[in-house]
């Protein structure tokens, strides 16, 4: 089967908000829910899909790998997956479609929770080895704060009034929070695995500032040392350390455009004893010195 490439123009618009919500709904004959609906056909996307399964089952085309899905079920397709669904047994989908670089996501604030590092960040990675086990799975009463949720959103972009694009923010955002805080009650292994590993994400977003050792962050994880570094170098590409020192110079940036403090004072408020070895690390991952940032700032 060729997949097709679903571009997000079909459901933002030429010059749109980068957030759309589409409901799928399946009769017996399978018709198409709204113009562009590749339910049952393979394609991928150049955005994020949030999956939320509502009523009924299938079967989900995954990369290759065959997953069961059922109401209740919500989770993360990344941009550039290819994916579909098939042996529909009276699905209805909510697919929440948004592009996380246009929308300008507060990501260092929600990578503070757990549930969100675990749910957006790592669930979408382990997916294909805990065999879909990870995902999230909602009861019927906060499956339907969900569906209120979404329908406000979907309100939302049919009223082009003004405001919509800060309300469609604002919502989604309460519902990635509302979906992060479900995910750290969920009670399989797997889902806890993550969970540990979010707390490690969160513990650094939170207190970046610290003298973390390597040592407190396997205490917080309940993980050996060769399996924290593998699972969270898989999660973000950079293992812990060299996280919180890309953290760290993410928040010295802010401060150097920001505040008048000297490159000394923002190397110790950001967690560098060291004032060389700061603009050592900021040069080898900018290309600049702090000093050289800070005169180019727009």
């Amino acid at each position: 089967m060729k997949s097709t490439i679903a571009d997000g123009i079909h459901y933002f618009g030429l010059s749109g908000f980068p957030l759309a919500v589409r409901r799928v709904q399946t009769d017996s004959e399978h018709t198409p829910s709204h113009p562009h609906d590749l339910t049952e056909v393979e394609h991928s996307h150049d955005f994020c899909e949030l999956v939320i399964v509502t009523r009924g089952s299938a079967m989900h085309m995954l990369e290759g790998d065959e997953f069961p899905v059922t109401a209740g079920d919500v989770f993360l397709l990344q941009g550039h997956q290819s994916h579909y669904f098939f042996d529909r047994r009276s699905l209805d989908l909510i697919n929440i479609m948004y592009d996380p670089d246009k929308i300008a996501l507060p990501e260092n604030e929600l990578r503070r929770m757990p549930g969100y590092c675990a749910m957006f960040m790592l669930e979408p990675t382990y997916r294909r080895q805990h065999r879909f086990a990870s995902r999230l799975h909602l009861k019927r009463v906060p499956l339907a704060r969900v569906e209120r949720l979404t329908e406000e959103m979907e309100r939302e972009c049919q009223d082009d009034i003004p405001g919509r694009e800060v309300a469609l923010r604002a919502k989604l955002l309460e519902l990635m929070v509302f979906l992060s805080r479900a995910y750290t009650t969920s009670d399989t292994t797997e889902a806890h695995a993550l969970l540990r590993v979010g707390n490690v994400i969160g513990m650094l977003e939170n207190d970046f500032s610290k003298d973390w050792k390597l040592e407190e962050l396997l205490n917080i994880a309940h993980m050996s040392r060769s399996n924290l570094m593998r699972v969270f170098r898989k999660a973000t590409g950079q293992t812990p350390i060299e996280y919180l020192v890309r953290l760290r110079i993410q928040k010295s940036m802010e401060m150097l455009r920001n505040s008048d403090l000297s490159i000394t004072e923002i190397a110790m408020e950001v967690g560098f004893n060291d004032s060389n070895y700061f603009t050592r690390q900021f040069r080898r991952i900018l290309g600049e010195s702090p000093r050289a940032f800070r005169q180019g700032k727009a």
